[in-house]
């Protein structure tokens, strides 16, 4: 009996030891928390992370927020970006690379209005559109190598629908989570949103990406992160968000429980996390092809030299892989 007394105070006091401590983790998001960010939230929510041995934060962005410059400089371990945010860091000299991307499909859109003769992407060549400065160094690229788009068609964009609502000939940049619920209420017909994704701009996106150094350093937390918020949103995307909801609601009750359930719908019934590379090889995937196929197109768009290392911006070793 004092044999397993003292066995039983051993083992508290091992569990209580620092090795046994939660590695604490900060993750910058690309965004105030929406439900684009369900897998993470729900992972922090439901104890994932804590299982995994991670005490995460959960940094809300904004527009004024720049997270790369903030992971580049160790403020941060890691960000949420996108396959531009590592290959804009690696142009610049800085060490940084994508492990992961939970958005097969980047929900970037064209917005016009019902009625105005638009239904396909080619229908909006020529037209005035109103793109975001941010925007005009990433979709925009794409669209003027692919499609001949050209920067005369360019009109401000303030993140605010009332310029596009005031007018019927307006087309405007938007995202397919939330085109028709944010849009649609105010007008007598749906508007007419085109994904890009659906014409060839294969921008991962919801990426997670960490600088080299810290990648080097701590391998496993990296890992761990990953795949916890990989199970993090298989739940979201099984339709088990609850939790992840009302996290979210209660940082940013905007829209409510209807808005953030018409997102999930979105993402699910268009494949936009569990679609693409992810159908075959899981969430969160990434594939060595496609990430070569995206830098051409952007290297065609003279936003990359050709000499650019494109696997300097992207790491497969946290991936399942078939």
């Amino acid at each position: 009996m004092v044999r397993l007394a003292a066995l039983l105070v051993a083992l508290a006091a091992l569990a209580a030891s620092p090795a046994f401590a939660l590695d604490k983790v900060s993750f910058g998001l690309n965004w105030v928390p929406e439900a684009e960010h369900c897998g993470f939230f729900q992972a922090k929510a439901t104890g994932l992370y804590e299982q995994a041995g991670l005490d995460v934060e959960l940094r809300p962005g904004n527009p004024n927020v720049n997270m790369p410059l903030l992971v580049a400089s160790g403020e941060l371990d890691m960000g949420m970006g996108s396959s531009f945010t590592t290959l804009n860091l690696v142009a610049k000299g800085i060490k940084a690379r994508t492990v992961a991307a939970f958005f097969q499909k980047d929900p970037q859109t064209l917005v016009a209005h019902a009625g105005q003769g638009v239904a396909r992407l080619e229908d909006l060549k020529g037209r005035p559109i109103m793109v975001g400065g941010f925007s005009r160094n990433e979709f925009w690229q794409f669209l003027r190598a692919r499609f001949g788009f050209t920067d005369d068609q360019l009109r401000p964009f303030a993140y605010s629908a009332a310029p596009f609502l005031a007018d019927s000939q307006a087309v405007q940049q938007g995202y397919i989570t939330e085109d028709a619920a944010l849009l649609g209420k105010a007008l007598p017909e749906p508007p007419v949103s085109i994904l890009l994704a659906d014409y060839g701009y294969d921008n991962y996106a919801t990426s997670i990406f960490a600088t080299d150094a810290f990648i080097a350093a701590k391998p496993k937390v990296v890992r761990a992160f990953v795949e916890a918020s990989r199970k993090g949103w298989e739940a979201c995307m099984a339709g088990d968000y609850e939790p992840a909801m009302r996290a979210v609601l209660a940082l940013v009750p905007t829209g409510g429980e209807e808005l953030f359930r018409f997102k999930m719908d979105q993402m699910k019934r268009r494949g936009l996390v569990d679609g693409g590379d992810a159908a075959r090889l899981g969430l969160g995937a990434m594939t060595d092809a496609r990430w070569r196929s995206f830098f051409e197109v952007m290297t065609q768009a003279g936003l990359y030299p050709a000499s650019l290392d494109v696997r300097q911006a992207y790491t497969l070793d946290f991936l399942a892989q078939p």
